[in-house]
């Protein structure tokens, strides 16, 4: 080949390809949509974090004041060892929610 033909033109862009990439982006879109993978997410993410918190205190509470009560039933102690659980279960509970709260986010 000789050094002064000219080599190919640069083809234009495809409308075919241009309307391909554009369908792309919408298909994309409504699947992270359906699937909860959006921009959204944070909204639903602390919707979470939220319950996590909810159930973490009210478990702690619930857990410790339920074995102390049985507790106090089986031995015989009756307030003594629901008011020791139950605050046992306070502390527990807000040393979950601390931990939670000085977790790092993913992003």
């Amino acid at each position: 080949m000789a050094k002064n033909e000219p080599g190919r033109d640069p083809i234009a862009e495809d409308d075919r390809l241009k309307s391909l990439d554009e369908r792309l982006k919408r298909a994309e879109a409504v699947e992270q949509v359906r699937t909860g993978t959006g921009k959204t997410g944070g909204t639903d993410e602390n919707y979470r974090l939220g319950n996590r918190v909810l159930g973490e205190l009210i478990g702690g509470l619930a857990g410790g004041a339920l074995i102390g009560w049985v507790l106090d039933q089986w031995i015989g102690t009756k307030p003594w060892l629901l008011l020791v659980f139950l605050f046992l279960g306070i502390i527990v509970a807000f040393r979950n929610i601390i931990r939670i709260s000085t977790k790092r986010p993913d992003r």
